[in-house]
């Protein structure tokens, strides 16, 4: 009876093995999808702070027009307000996780006040995310008018 007990004991914990490397990506899928959102609010109501934590060093945000801005760029433009989301949603959004990398796309549609010129923006938007330090990182953003 204690052999059966054992065995059963010992599968249970190989199959939780067989399944623990996997559910790793669900936690970053679900980190990524978190720090996305993370990210969407703080471009709808500008916190430095949280914009300098979400980026990484290295950022290259591309806008719909061509423009291209490097962290300081990207956190200063919202900050001041020359860059000013009134709304933002995301709809479409799908996230891959590959190793320490996350890929995000989605649609981004939403209203602005830029420089004190309201408008609304339909955009498709790629952003390439980073695991750096345990937190997952914007490394790379490119938008296109859709």
């Amino acid at each position: 009876m204690k052999s059966i007990k054992l065995l059963a004991l010992a599968l249970i914990t190989a199959g939780t093995l067989v399944v623990l490397p996997g559910s790793g990506k669900v936690d970053d899928k679900q980190a990524v999808t978190q720090a996305v959102e993370k990210l969407r609010k703080a471009m709808i109501d500008p916190d430095k702070a949280t914009l300098e934590a979400l980026a990484a060093n290295d950022l290259s945000y591309g806008h719909s027009n061509g423009n291209i801005e490097d962290k300081a760029a990207f956190v200063e433009a919202l900050v001041s307000g020359a860059s000013d989301f009134k709304s933002i949603d995301l709809t479409d959004q799908s996230v891959t996780v590959v190793d320490n990398t996350a890929m995000v796309r989605h649609k981004l549609s939403g209203e602005t006040n830029n420089k004190g010129v309201a408008g609304q923006v339909k955009l498709g938007v790629l952003l390439v995310w980073v695991k750096q330090k345990g937190d997952w990182k914007l490394l790379a953003r490119q938008a296109v008018k859709i």
